[in-house]
């Protein structure tokens, strides 16, 4: 009776626990790695229209000297953004000239409401929503 049970094959429960405990571990590990890059991706959604806006700012001020006439929805309009950035994003800009672009996410966005990414031009740098967090998660690793 034993002899025909050695010959079995198949799984014990032990080997279905340690694999089961393995790709647990292995999500555990990708999971936070995947969801950093989809957040850097959605940002960089928000930096490529901030981009395209001060793009069309400054246009504007080559052509005409000054951006005083120069509205957020001509910005939008000359920019070109695309009907998914439109709806995901809304623009603003700070100063005339321009000292800040800010790009806040909408309802519409995956994430939710309130996501908030800038460009300002004395630093020459965007921060906010999938930028700083990145940067703060670099620090940690060093």
């Amino acid at each position: 009776m034993f002899n025909n049970m050695r010959n079995q094959k198949g799984f014990t429960l032990i080997e279905l626990l340690v694999v089961v405990a393995i790709v647990a571990i292995l999500a555990a590990i990708a999971v936070p790695i995947y969801m950093s890059y989809v957040k850097r991706a959605r940002a960089t959604e928000a930096q490529s229209a901030i981009a395209a806006i001060r793009s069309a700012y400054r246009v504007y001020y080559q052509t005409y000297g000054s951006t005083e006439n120069y509205t957020i929805e001509l910005a939008m309009k000359d920019a070109k953004l695309g009907k998914a950035t439109e709806k995901n994003w809304e623009i603003e800009v700070v100063g005339n000239p321009p000292k800040k672009y800010l790009a806040t996410s909408t309802a519409e966005f995956p994430e939710g409401e309130g996501k908030l990414v800038w460009y300002d031009v004395d630093d020459a740098e965007y921060h906010g929503y999938g930028i700083d967090e990145e940067e703060e998660e670099e620090k940690v690793v060093e």
